[in-house]
């Protein structure tokens, strides 16, 4: 069982030393450190940590908030180094660790709040969204024409005018008066 490490900061002027001081006396034979926010999704050294894992492996970190910024974060990234066979602990977050028991239950909670939370999120969201259409709220990018200029144009397309001509004198594109060749229903 390797214990790997993973130390970062968020700015250049920040130092790390502390956490990497932490995690090698925690015993980890390698630390990948970074100086990278931590909102930032492509982090390359926890990349690199992620893909190097191998069954059996611990990822350590010394503050929990030095791995993920959220819970959607933390769980996705515990999803990933569970599927490389490898656990996580915490140095200062004793219920963060996969490799107890207590850990395990505290985690899967923790992963179904996170799951409710979405579940609740979208279906406020659905509702909002049936609420604004039953108001008219029309959702999707304004129309570039108005319902007069799309009869226009169409008239104009079954006259035969070129279609980059047609689309000139509405300042479209002309692929955007292309598109209405066909379409009857504006």
């Amino acid at each position: 069982m390797r214990q790997i490490g993973y130390a970062r900061v968020s700015t250049t002027g920040q130092d790390y030393s502390g956490q990497i001081a932490a995690l090698e006396a925690a015993g980890c034979v390698k630390v990948y450190r970074e100086k990278i926010t931590g909102a930032r999704a492509d982090r390359p050294e926890l990349a690199k940590m992620l893909k190097a894992l191998e069954a059996g492996d611990v990822v350590v970190v010394a503050r929990l908030d030095r791995l993920a910024r959220s819970t959607r974060d933390l769980l996705n990234l515990l999803d990933e180094i569970g599927k490389a066979g490898a656990s996580f602990r915490s140095l200062a977050d004793a219920w963060a660790d996969t490799t107890t028991p207590h850990g395990r239950l505290m985690l899967t909670v923790l992963g179904g709040l996170a799951e409710f939370e979405r579940t609740l999120i979208a279906t406020r969201t659905r509702n909002g969204r049936e609420r604004a259409k039953a108001r008219g709220v029309r959702f999707g990018r304004p129309r570039k024409l108005s319902s007069h200029q799309l009869q226009e144009a169409v008239a104009r397309i079954d006259a035969g005018e070129p279609l980059a001509d047609i689309a000139r004198s509405y300042n479209v594109d002309a692929t955007t008066i292309g598109r209405l060749k066909g379409a009857c229903a504006f």
